[in-house]
């Protein structure tokens, strides 16, 4: 539930706190005193779009925080816990605007997108207002409303179905990798044949450019200098009185001692392994110097590899291993394209396999969603009543979605729902979008949430003067309705009625006052005689008049007993 509200610079209003109840919270003011700012504000920290201009004037910016309490909302701490915020049990939304646009919004003091913020809030809060009247005669909309009236097997089946229309498009886009006619696979077989010739014919290894070639390029271009190192490593370590020789001297020399002492000994085994190490260093020397005759065919052999290894880079990848990979799914694809009518009829009968499927899951959607509209038209029906609409009929109408094994299936099943209304008896249902009134749509939204209330954890309802066209006994019974849902959801509603006033657990009043010649929207929490008072003026009554205060006062006192039935 949404416990407080802080505002600072929003419109009218310098700063504000409000502090709010479970239960019913009404709040309530004359015309133009600043009740909508209240919602605007709500909807600013629950991630809705919002522009400069309510900013209050000669302020740089404006700030809401709204605090709620989430200790019970499992899904929601769920949300929260994969957006980085863990073992929440309290969500604190920080969202600013500054005059130069730019905006911060933090969640817990953790930076948040909008996106993210409205994935939470979503579970939180659900506002109702004049603008939802109008969403809620879209078909689409309409729907989503039925689907939320459901029970768990129809979001399984909506899940089974989107596994379902993820195949049929992975069907649809395999079928659209053979190309398109006939002429069109064979000039594609031609290219992929001729590329798959070019790399095999080839021969190329991974590495073969970096490791040996390159390699052997540089060594042909300093072979001189090549030759000139070997050739001196040679001569200084081999021949007479050279390297080699002399220390074959001093091995002689120290041979004939070698007994006297370990250490003479050790002197000997040491000169003779530099010995074998000299004469290795030479043949290798020797060996090299000889490996050194290249030629002029040899160079040319390199460059032309080379040269080749370049441009299949150009085509294909820029390493081998990317060549030989192209190679790979070029083969694949022509082994496809060569087998087509095989691979194509395997497809063909997969996707016949699969529209059967979504149409079967069509079907048991569609089948669920008519169970659920029967109990919610049964349901809304006894609410309507109760509302003073004792003639009004709601129906569903369904009609399948048009769609053939060409098109895209949509996971959300097979059907279109239109919602029918009558108000009138005798008077036939019509499409409620094209017949209902503000007040009656005021009334049938009123009974939508009355009965879908308990079908989610949304723990906080908000209602935008939803009572406006109705009066006298139909405003007790909206009254008595947000009673009703105010038991198990907290409910927050801008309201004009006294009746509704009445009925409150905790009410708000909003005036308007100036300061330093600057007009402000203040927020005052009324006690139980503010509330009366309240009361006296909604009704049109002073409160010198003994009999307003006494009807105010018997109108709080029928309210609590009418609660406390509930």
């Amino acid at each position: 539930m949404l416990k407080i509200l802080q505002i600072k610079n929003v419109a009218l209003i310098g700063e504000a706190t409000i502090d709010f109840e479970k239960g019913l919270n009404v709040l309530s003011g004359e015309t133009g005193s600043g009740k909508s700012v209240i919602i605007d504000s709500i909807n600013f920290a629950l991630g809705a779009k919002a522009d400069k201009t309510m900013i209050r004037h000669g302020e740089n910016e404006c700030v809401v925080t709204a605090v709620f309490d989430i200790s019970k909302l499992n899904e929601a701490k769920r949300v929260l816990d994969d957006l980085g915020v863990e073992d929440a049990d309290e969500m604190i939304v920080t969202r600013k605007l500054s005059q130069d646009s730019k905006s911060s919004l933090r969640v817990n003091g953790i930076p948040f997108t909008l996106g993210m913020l409205k994935s939470v809030t979503s579970l939180l809060v659900d506002v109702h207002g004049q603008s939802e009247h109008y969403s809620l005669l879209k078909e689409s909309e309409q729907l989503a409303v039925l689907d939320k009236f459901a029970d768990k097997k129809l979001a399984d089946l909506k899940v089974k179905c989107a596994g379902l229309c993820s195949e049929f498009k992975e069907n649809a886009k395999k079928a659209e990798e053979f190309g398109g006619s006939e002429s069109e696979r064979a000039i594609k077989a031609d290219i992929l044949k001729f590329q798959i010739e070019e790399i095999e014919n080839a021969d190329i290894r991974e590495g073969e450019e970096e490791e040996e070639l390159l390699i052997q390029k540089k060594k042909i271009q300093s072979a001189e200098k090549l030759a000139e190192a070997f050739s001196t490593v040679q001569n200084s370590l081999s021949g007479e009185n050279l390297a080699i020789d002399n220390v074959n001297s001093a091995i002689r020399g120290i041979s004939s001692v070698t007994g006297l002492d370990e250490e003479y000994q050790s002197m000997f085994d040491r000169l003779k392994t530099v010995a074998e190490e000299l004469s290795d260093i030479s043949i290798a020397a020797e060996d090299s110097l000889a490996g050194l005759e290249f030629d002029d065919e040899t160079a040319d052999r390199i460059e032309e590899r080379l040269d080749k290894i370049k441009t299949l880079k150009r085509k294909y990848g820029q390493t081998e291993k990317d060549i030989l990979d192209f190679a790979v799914k070029a083969r694949e694809e022509y082994d496809k394209i060569i087998n087509f009518d095989a691979e194509y009829l395997k497809l063909t009968q997969e996707k016949k396999r699969i529209v059967a499927d979504i149409s079967k899951v069509y079907g048991e959607i569609s089948e669920e969603r008519k169970r659920t509209a029967k109990k919610l038209i049964e349901k809304i029906a006894v609410e309507l009543r109760e509302l003073g609409m004792k003639d009004a009929t709601f129906d569903i109408a369904f009609a399948p979605l048009e769609t053939d094994e060409n098109s895209t299936f949509s996971q959300n099943g097979g059907d279109r729902i239109e919602f029918l209304f009558s108000a009138n008896l005798g008077e036939p249902v019509k499409p409620m979008s094209k017949i209902i009134s503000g007040g009656e749509m005021s009334r049938f939204m009123l009974s939508l949430k009355t009965v879908i209330s308990s079908y989610h954890e949304i723990s906080t309802y908000i209602f935008d003067e939803i009572d406006a066209g109705i009066s006298g006994k139909t405003a007790e019974t909206v009254a008595e309705k947000f009673a009703k849902i105010s038991k198990n959801i907290q409910v927050i509603a801008i309201s004009h009625l006294p009746q509704i006033v009445s009925f409150s657990d905790c009410s708000f009043k909003i005036a308007k006052y100036t300061d330093n010649d600057k007009t402000y929207t203040g927020i005052t929490k009324l006690s139980e005689h503010k509330k009366v008072e309240e009361l006296v003026r909604l009704i049109g009554g002073d409160m010198n008049s003994e009999s307003a205060v006494a009807h105010a006062e018997e109108m709080v006192k029928k309210a609590i007993a009418c609660k406390n039935k509930i």
